[in-house]
C-alpha cells in the first residue's frame, strides 16, 4: 500500500482493480476529502475514470513486463550453466520451470503428452488415460454424451511423461518442442485479446506491444498458431471476407499490425475497424512488399502516409452531438432525401468532434506538417465485391496551411463533409437497390498525404490517374479486354477518376500502348487535357486551373515537364528538344508521349495490374500519382463485373425498322432484359430552349417518370 501518512478514507472513492495474469493482485483508489457536486461517477468524472483504469492497467502491464524479464534473467542463466551441467538442454529448461512456474510445468506436460500419442510413442496412451482416467481411444456414442471424468493434476505426471519423452525423442526434438511451447504461451495473452467479443483497440494496441517485449520470434511459432494470430488480426482491422482471409493471413505478420496501430485513431471503448479503402490499400501493399517477382520494379512503387479514424468514430461523432436521429433520413422518399441532404451537410460541419478524437487527429497533423491531405471515405460497404459504392462518398482535399489551430479545424470540418455523405441521396438510393439499405453502415477514413510538389503557388502531382485490369473501352479491334486501361492526367487525379463534360484524359491500353484512341494532331490537340485540378496554398482552396495558363506561370518548375508535353507547329506534334519548349510563345498540349514511349511507365502498371489481379483473383482498379520521381499506389479494389456486363448476341441482318440506334466503337457489353418503355429526350428540341425553367421541366419531368416506370426495365436517351 502507497498513501501520505495524513490520508484518511472517505465515502468519495473511485477504485480499479490491477490485473495480473488474469487475477486481481490489488487495487488503484482515489478518495475525495470533501463533498463535491455530482458528476458521472459520484463525484468523479468521466474523464477521471478513464485515467484511473489507465494507470491500473499500466502498473499491471509493469508487473508483467517485470516478471517476464526476471524469467528471461533465469532462464538466461540457467542456459549459460547448462554448458557445464551433464544434463540434457531439455532437463535444464524441465528444471527451470520447475522451479519458476508449475503452471507452464502443467502446460507443457499436458502438451507432450498429447504429443507422445501423435507419434504413438509407447506408454502414451498410459499416460492419457492416467491424466483423464478415461480411455480417450474408445469411440463416442453418437447421441450420447460422454461420461465425464476429473483431471488430474498434471504436473505430477511430468517425470513420467518427459522419461517416455526421452526413451522416444532425441534432445534437439524435445528443445525444440519445449521452446516453441514456452513461445506459444508468451502469445497467450495476444491470443486471448483478439479472441475476446469485448477487446476494445486500446486493448489490442496494449496487447501488440506485450507481445513484442517478450521478444518472441513469430516464426517458431506452430504454423497453426501463427495461422490462427494472422487471421484474427485481420478479422480485427479489416474484415471476416474469407477469400480475403485465406490470400491475406500468409502475406502478413503481427508486426504489420503494431506498425499500423500506431497510425489509427480511435474514441474509447472502440470496436471499429479501417473500412472497405483501408482493406483494399493494405492488401495491395502488403502483396508488392512480398512478391518473390518484379522486385526491381515493385520496389518502386510506394504508399503516401496514412492515417486513419476506425469506423465507429462516426458512431461516437453522431452520439457525441445527440444525432442519432438523422439515422432514420435514410427510409424516407428520395425526394426528401434529395431536399434535406444539404440541412444535412450543415449540421454535421457545425457539430463538434469528441476531444479524444481532437487530440489524436491533432497529433496526426504533427506526423503529416504542412504537407497537403486529402480526407477520403471508407466505409465498411465501400469496394465489396458486388457493391463497390465507386463515387458514392466523398473524397476531399485539404491545403492544411496557416496555424495548428486553422489546420486542426478546417481537417475536421473535412472529416464531417465526409461523414455526412454517408447521408446522402446516391448511396442511400444504391444501397436500396441492392438490399443494404437495413445494414447499419459505419465509415471509416484514411487521410492521405497528397502526393505532389510545390509549383508556383499550386501543389499537385505531376500527373495521376486510375487504371484497369479490363477494358470495356476499346477503340481498335486489336485491344483485348485484358490488355487493360488507363485514364491518366496532369495535377490531381479528379479528372481521371470523374467523367466530364468540358475535358478529356488520356486514354491508354497498357497491352497495347502504340494504339492510340487519337492518331491525327488534330485530334490530339482537340482531346488533350485542358485543365488541371491543384491545392492552392495561397488561397488554401482547391482550384481548377488551365493548364495553358499554369504553364505559362511555372512551367521549368512543373515536375517531369518535358515527358508530358508536346509541341504543336505546322499542324504536326513532336516532343520537346533541347531547351524547349518556351513556355511563352510555344504551342504546347498534354500528351504524355515521352512518358509512355519512355515504356517504364507503362510496363509498371501493366505489371502491377496483372500481378494484383492473378494474386486477388479479382479484375482491378487502382488510383495511383507522381510527384514526377516516384509513383505512389493510392487506392487499389475489385473492378466491378457483374454478370450483365457479359457479352450478348447481337442478331445480324435485321431490318433497318427495327435498329434504334447503332454504334461501332466505344460500347462496352451489357445487357438488360425485359425492357418495356423507352424515354427519349430529343437532343435538338432540348439545345433550342432558352430558358432555364424549360430545361428544369423537362428534368422534372423525367425524374417523374423515372419514379412512376419499372425500376430498371426502361431506356433513358438523350
Amino acid at each position: 500500500t502507497y498513501a501520505k501518512k495524513s490520508f484518511e478514507k472517505s465515502d468519495w472513492r473511485q477504485r480499479a482493480g490491477i490485473t495480473f495474469e488474469g487475477a486481481r493482485v490489488g487495487d488503484v483508489a482515489v478518495y475525495y476529502t470533501e463533498r463535491r457536486p455530482a458528476a458521472d461517477e459520484g463525484p468523479f468524472l468521466k474523464e477521471e475514470r478513464r485515467l484511473i483504469d489507465a494507470i491500473a492497467e499500466r502498473l499491471g502491464f509493469y508487473l508483467l513486463q517485470k516478471r517476464l524479464k526476471s524469467m528471461h534473467e533465469t532462464w538466461t542463466a540457467a542456459m549459460d550453466k547448462a554448458g557445464d551441467d551433464s544434463r540434457s538442454d531439455w532437463q535444464v529448461i524441465m528444471g527451470f520451470l520447475r522451479r519458476t512456474d508449475h503452471a507452464l510445468l502443467a502446460r507443457i506436460t499436458r502438451k507432450m503428452i498429447n504429443y507422445l500419442c501423435w507419434i504413438g510413442a509407447d506408454g502414451a496412451n498410459g499416460l492419457l488415460r492416467e491424466y483423464v482416467a478415461e480411455d480417450l481411444t474408445a469411440p463416442l456414442d453418437e447421441n450420447r454424451p460422454a461420461h465425464k471424468t476429473k483431471i488430474q493434476d498434471v504436473s505430477t505426471l511430468a517425470e513420467k511423461t518427459f522419461t517416455v519423452a526421452a526413451a522416444h525423442c532425441n534432445d534437439e526434438e524435445l528443445v525444440n518442442n519445449i521452446r516453441a511451447w514456452i513461445e506459444e504461451e508468451k502469445a497467450s495473452g495476444l491470443i486471448e485479446t483478439l479472441e475476446s467479443s469485448h477487446s476494445t483497440f486500446s486493448d489490442v494496441a496494449t496487447a501488440l506491444d506485450r507481445f513484442k517485449s517478450s521478444e518472441v520470434e513469430e516464426n517458431d511459432l506452430p504454423a497453426a498458431l501463427q495461422n490462427s494470430l494472422r487471421v484474427s488480426l485481420l478479422r480485427r482491422f479489416f474484415s471476416d471476407d474469407l477469400g480475403f482471409l485465406e490470400l491475406m493471413k500468409s502475406q502478413v505478420e503481427v508486426a504489420d499490425f503494431r506498425e499500423l496501430m500506431q497510425y489509427i485513431v480511435f474514441p474509447p471503448n472502440s470496436y471499429g475497424r479501417l473500412g472497405g479503402k483501408s482493406t483494399g490499400l493494405f492488401t495491395a501493399c502488403t502483396l508488392l512488399k512480398k512478391a518473390e517477382v518484379h522486385r526491381d520494379i515493385f520496389d518502386q512503387i510506394k504508399r503516401p502516409k496514412t492515417w486513419y479514424l476506425s469506423s465507429d468514430s462516426l458512431l461516437e461523432f453522431i452520439r457525441h452531438n445527440k444525432l442519432g436521429d438523422i439515422y432514420d433520413h435514410k427510409y424516407h422518399e428520395i425526394e426528401r432525401i434529395r431536399q434535406d441532404y444539404p440541412q444535412i451537410v450543415q449540421i454535421f460541419k457545425n457539430s463538434r468532434f469528441p476531444p479524444e478524437m481532437t487530440n489524436g487527429l491533432a497529433v496526426a497533423l504533427d506526423d503529416f506538417g504542412d504537407r497537403p491531405l486529402i480526407v477520403r471515405s471508407s466505409s465498411l460497404l465501400e469496394d465489396q465485391m458486388g457493391a463497390a459504392f465507386s463515387g458514392k462518398y466523398k473524397s476531399l482535399f485539404v491545403a492544411n496551411q496557416g496555424s495548428k489551430k486553422d489546420r486542426l479545424d478546417a481537417l475536421q470540418d473535412a472529416i464531417a463533409e465526409v461523414y455526412a455523405s454517408i447521408f446522402a441521396p446516391d448511396p442511400i438510393e444504391y444501397r436500396a437497390e441492392r438490399g443494404l439499405l437495413d445494414v447499419h453502415e459505419e465509415m471509416a477514413v484514411m487521410i492521405q498525404e497528397v502526393v505532389g510538389k510545390r509549383v508556383g503557388r499550386y501543389f499537385l502531382p505531376a500527373y495521376a490517374g486510375v487504371a484497369f485490369s479490363c477494358n470495356e473501352f476499346r477503340w481498335s479491334p486489336r485491344i483485348e479486354r485484358d490488355d487493360g486501361l488507363v485514364r491518366l492526367v496532369p495535377g490531381l487525379g479528379t479528372r481521371a477518376v470523374d467523367r466530364l463534360s468540358d475535358d478529356y484524359p488520356v486514354l491508354l491500353a497498357p497491352g497495347q500502348p502504340g494504339l492510340r484512341v487519337n492518331v491525327t494532331p488534330d485530334e490530339v490537340v482537340r482531346y488533350s487535357p485542358q485543365k488541371i485540378d491543384v491545392i492552392n496554398l495561397e488561397s488554401n482552396s482547391f482550384e481548377t486551373v488551365g493548364v495553358a495558363e499554369l504553364l505559362r506561370e511555372a512551367g521549368d518548375e512543373y515536375p517531369e515537364v518535358r515527358n508530358l508535353v508536346s509541341i504543336v507547329s505546322d499542324g504536326q506534334i513532336r516532343r520537346p528538344r533541347g531547351l524547349e519548349p518556351n513556355w511563352g510563345s510555344d504551342h504546347v498540349a498534354v500528351t504524355f508521349h515521352g512518358l509512355i514511349e519512355d515504356g517504364e511507365f507503362v510496363k509498371k502498371i501493366k505489371l502491377l495490374l496483372d500481378f494484383l489481379h492473378e494474386k486477388t483473383g479479382y479484375l482491378i482498379d487502382i488510383e495511383f500519382a507522381s510527384d514526377g520521381e516516384d509513383c505512389y499506389l493510392l487506392q487499389c479494389r475489385a473492378q466491378s463485373a457483374a454478370p450483365e456486363f457479359a457479352p450478348a448476341p447481337i442478331p445480324r441482318d435485321l431490318p433497318p425498322d427495327k435498329v434504334l440506334f447503332s454504334a461501332n466503337r466505344y460500347i462496352s457489353n451489357g445487357r438488360v432484359p425485359d425492357i418495356t418503355h423507352i424515354v427519349y429526350v430529343d437532343p435538338e428540341r432540348y439545345g433550342e430552349l432558352s430558358d432555364l425553367q424549360d430545361m428544369k421541366d423537362v428534368g422534372r419531368a423525367v425524374g417523374k417518370l423515372n419514379k412512376i416506370l419499372p425500376k430498371r426495365q426502361f431506356i433513358l436517351i438523350g
